[in-house]
């Protein structure tokens, strides 16, 4: 395979179908839009044998992982409900730890972290996983630095990403560091996804983290909201894109969100811009005009308003500060439920 850009991907049972599949999918897009070198993409299980998915899939291995031999250009370790079993697999995990002393890089991609983890890869490293399996990783490794924020992570060589479809973000990442982005974005275009989510797309939608509205316009609506905050989104036009009047949209966001539209985008706004501005070193001037803000000002304003705190005071705390809740107004989800922490997309050094 001289000339070819060698990737391993480790496979156990009960790993998460698409974990295995996006990144041989993004890679082998890629090979099809050229990638020189090429990608030459492996799938390895101890003993070769076909790993069963968590959705009862066997997917066959073309490799036994004692067989492979380096150099490699990266080590993909996957996730799935099957990874605590895998983690206290010692002969896995001493095959993974061979392998990844004989490669470039290194990637997890979702509960894949806790194989790395309990190879002792993982410490004194900045990682992330998904945002539900987070908290027991850094309870059982509190040598790492465990972050359920970002999308992706880099820290070094290794490489982790959150859950399931955002082993897409790591990968696309991955093929733009070894050809360039007008590659990633092509295979972005062919996988219909963004070329990867930017920096204020979290794990989880402040609207998805509560039980999420039950008229499917409102829903629809705070969707596209979510992710076009840059754009015009007041009442009227969301009005127009729904097809109904301004009265009839405000009566549903009421009903449905207990507040008007114009706050509700207040607040979308409001929370993607605090997490970014805990998850980036931008301006505030960048980050209010990325989420739809007029100017640096109205951001500052706008955090008084929800959280009660400054941007400089927003980016010290070690938590997310809990929302105001003004009297007589509701916010948006937490009425129902308090929104998760922040998450958001960083695929850079700490």
């Amino acid at each position: 395979m001289d000339g070819q850009r060698r990737v391993v991907i480790v496979a156990y049972d009960n790993a998460q179908i698409l974990d295995i599949a996006c990144p041989s999918s993004a890679l082998d897009i890629a090979n099809r839009y050229g990638a020189a070198p090429p990608y030459a993409i492996e799938l390895a299980t101890l003993g070769r044998r076909a790993a069963r998915s968590s959705a009862g899939i066997l997917v066959g291995a073309g490799r036994d992982l004692t067989t492979v031999t380096g150099p490699l250009d990266t080590l993909i370790v996957v996730g799935g409900v099957g990874c605590e079993d895998a983690a206290a697999d010692e002969p896995l995990l001493r095959q993974v730890r061979r392998l990844a002393a004989r490669s470039r890089r290194v990637a997890s991609v979702c509960t894949g972290a806790y194989v790395l983890a309990a190879a002792g890869l993982l410490d004194h490293r900045r990682v992330t996983t998904h945002w539900g399996w987070g908290e027991r990783l850094a309870e059982r490794h509190p040598a790492v630095a465990v972050d359920v924020r970002p999308l992706c992570v880099r820290d070094g060589n290794v490489y982790t990403s959150a859950g399931v479809t955002s082993a897409l973000d790591l990968t696309l990442s991955l093929i733009e560091d070894d050809h360039g982005p007008t590659l990633a974005r092509a295979v972005a275009r062919e996988l219909v996804t963004p070329l990867h989510r930017p920096a204020d797309q979290a794990q989880i939608s402040v609207f998805l983290a509560a039980p999420p509205p039950q008229d499917r316009l409102v829903r629809d609506l705070m969707g596209h909201v979510s992710g076009h905050l840059a754009e015009d989104l007041t009442p009227a036009a969301l009005a127009r894109r729904a097809g109904i009047s301004t009265r009839h949209l405000t009566r549903l966001f009421t009903a449905h969100l207990g507040t008007t539209p114009a706050r509700a985008v207040r607040v979308a706004r409001t929370e993607a811009a605090a997490q970014l501005a805990r998850s980036s070193g931008l301006p505030l001037a960048a980050i209010a005009r990325r989420c739809g803000f007029g100017s640096a000002q109205t951001l500052r304003q706008a955090f008084l308003d929800h959280y009660g705190v400054t941007g400089d005071r927003m980016r010290r705390m070690p938590d997310m500060p809990p929302p105001l809740a003004p009297p007589g107004q509701q916010t948006p989800g937490h009425d129902r439920q308090h929104a998760h922490s922040a998450q958001h997309t960083a695929l850079d050094d700490p």
